[in-house]
């Protein structure tokens, strides 16, 4: 079939509603870790491109400013920046950028993520949040049909029903649109101003460390009860800032933000024409210039080159 042949059946399938998810292509790439990606057929690409869009439309103004992933203009760099931020809002600094108060962070990840969103709740999510967004109160029955095609498309290793592929782009709304219950539940019923979310990695930072210990108590409860997710009590820590706090392949300090040994191990291991301009980029964020030095001298010995720069 032409590619206008297949749009226009693809339209027929979506209109009349028979359109069914194709099997996916598995694969694994490593980057720090093993990831499993399931990649989806082109036309199921383009479903999720128009879904992904449309879901945008209603549910970007009901998240919080400071969840960072998958989001426009958001990112991981910002993410450090506005935990660094609020590292130096809570603590207080003298005149000469010294830390006067200090502050606890606690850390948390939830375990497995993607693996683990529970199908059943997400569709509730779903449903629940565009009847508050719709103002004639009826979403488009068709494309409720379509979403609930493309989330059942896909089960985990936990079991029919739970969750969502890493490789499709509606998997990255979706994984917002769920963890978007805990952030409101943060801001609005723990009233934690400093907040900062990645994905499932998050860190909420107070001066008060018994506060801390509550809000970890009531967050691992409400994770567990309300997104029948987990989070380990070994996954979390609560920490002093001095004593460095790791987040998203950075060590934050008060004063300093330098790479984590498995980052640095990583771009020591992979230094390339094509990776040099993004590491160096990383670099560019931390207090790193003896580092930086090492990387382009390796650089240049591995490439016989002294022209980096």
């Amino acid at each position: 079939m032409h590619l206008e042949d297949n749009i226009f059946s693809l339209y027929r399938r979506l209109n009349n509603g028979s359109y069914k998810h194709s099997p996916y292509t598995y694969f694994q790439v490593f980057d720090n870790k093993k990831r499993d990606i399931y990649k989806a057929q082109i036309e199921d690409r383009v479903v999720h491109q128009v879904i992904y869009e449309y879901l945008l439309g209603i549910f970007e103004k009901q998240f919080i400013v400071d969840s960072y992933a998958s989001r426009i203009h958001k990112g991981q760099s910002r993410a450090v920046k506005t935990f660094r931020y609020f590292i130096k809002l809570v603590s207080g600094h003298d005149g000469n950028g010294s830390n006067v108060g200090g502050c606890y962070v606690l850390k948390c990840d939830i375990k497995k993520y993607f693996d683990a969103v529970d199908q059943v709740i997400l569709l509730d999510i779903l449903s629940d949040r565009m009847l508050d967004n719709i103002l004639d109160k009826r979403p488009d029955e068709k494309v409720v049909s379509i979403i609930k095609e493309i989330i059942n498309s896909y089960s985990s290793k936990y079991g029919v029903g739970k969750g969502i592929p890493l490789g499709n782009v509606t998997s990255q709304i979706f994984a917002n649109i769920y963890l978007n219950e805990l952030d409101q539940y943060v801001k609005k019923e723990l009233r934690c101003r400093c907040y900062v979310r990645y994905n499932d990695d998050f860190v909420i930072i107070s001066k008060n460390a018994k506060r801390l210990e509550e809000i970890r108590r009531k967050v691992i409860t409400f994770t567990s009860q309300r997104l029948n997710l987990e989070i380990p009590f070994e996954k979390t820590s609560i920490r002093k800032i001095g004593w460095g706090i790791d987040f998203l392949g950075f060590t934050v300090l008060s004063n300093a933000m330098l790479l984590r040994d498995k980052t640095k191990n990583k771009i020591y291991g992979n230094i390339s024409d094509k990776s040099m301009d993004s590491y160096m980029g990383i670099l560019k964020q931390c207090n790193s210039h003896n580092l930086s030095k090492k990387v382009v001298y390796e650089y240049e010995r591995r490439n016989g080159s002294t022209e980096y720069y």
